[in-house]
């Protein structure tokens, strides 16, 4: 197996997280590879690049009136990055707060509130630069899954304030330690620089704790964005239309069977490579049984 061998399985076996992270690194790394060929070309593209100054299609502008005219922003730009390591710290917070919000929750309870707390955080943003005296006359853009992966952070507090974590350099502390860090460092920052992100990281944060509060009395935000999901994955999902067989039938006399057929060998196999992978990781695996798995679910 190549490496894009190994990437395509860890896709498919790796759960949200991942897919999260693989979205956010093409949507990074595809667009940069095209601009710069349409600017080599002399095609401009300011109008796409939410790198560059003044307006776009994909950011999100703190102006009320471009949300008209791009709604999908309020969303897009939470998969968009400004900088190689805006991105790096981005995907490295979203892979430890999404594991330790997956040792208590669904990973369609990540994904829909990854979404929700993304669009919650952008309307707030949008909210205050028209809101707030401090903004008066000023329009900026948000890109980034900072808001995201801080709810992500802050339900995963919220709901289990005391789970311990191990860090590097530093040993163990509680996961609302490192919760109450990054709230602090939001409010401190909040009127020093990029004002608009650090309010849309609070917002998020704000949204991660309600979600927690609701879901603890009942009521589960991410289920509308998990019916969604499921609604278009059965609408696109392609159907194997099985061809008409001529039915003969059988007149010659039943021949008895064994008394019951062992499971299948192939099949047995498959489950204990899945079993290896939820206790120990993809990574875990040997190239064989690596690539027993590709072999197999290219046969399915």
């Amino acid at each position: 197996m190549n490496i894009f061998d190994d990437l395509k399985m860890e896709y498919r076996t790796g759960g949200v997280v991942q897919r999260l992270i693989f979205w956010n690194i093409g949507l990074f790394i595809l667009p940069l590879i095209a601009f710069s060929i349409l600017r080599l070309s002399g095609v401009n593209v300011l109008g796409f690049d939410w790198r560059a100054d003044g307006n776009d299609f994909f950011s999100l502008s703190s102006n009320l009136a471009d949300l008209l005219w791009k709604p999908w922003s309020l969303l897009l730009y939470a998969f968009l990055h400004a900088d190689f390591f805006h991105i790096l710290f981005n995907m490295l917070m979203l892979f430890f707060t999404g594991r330790l919000f997956l040792t208590f929750f669904t990973q369609k309870q990540l994904f829909g509130l990854y979404v929700l707390s993304a669009m919650f955080a952008g309307l707030l943003f949008i909210a205050g630069y028209n809101i707030l005296p401090v903004f008066n006359g000023t329009v900026s853009k948000l890109v980034g899954a900072s808001a995201a992966v801080m709810a992500i952070l802050i339900a995963t507090a919220t709901y289990a304030p005391y789970y311990q974590v191990r860090l590097l350099l530093i040993g163990t502390v509680k996961i609302w330690h490192i919760a109450i860090i990054f709230v602090v460092i939001d409010l401190i920052n909040a009127s020093v620089e990029n004002p608009g992100g650090h309010m849309a990281h609070l917002a998020g944060a704000l949204f991660g704790f309600l979600y927690i509060r609701l879901l603890q009395n009942g009521t589960d935000l991410s289920k509308g964005v998990s019916a969604v999901l499921d609604f278009f994955t059965n609408l696109f999902r392609s159907r194997k239309s099985s061809p008409f067989k001529k039915i003969h039938r059988n007149t010659a006399p039943p021949v008895r069977t064994a008394a019951k057929k062992p499971k299948d060998l192939t099949q047995k196999q498959i489950d204990d490579i899945l079993d290896k992978i939820s206790k120990s990781g993809y990574d875990s695996l040997t190239k064989e049984e690596k690539d027993f798995l590709f072999k197999a679910g290219n046969t399915e």
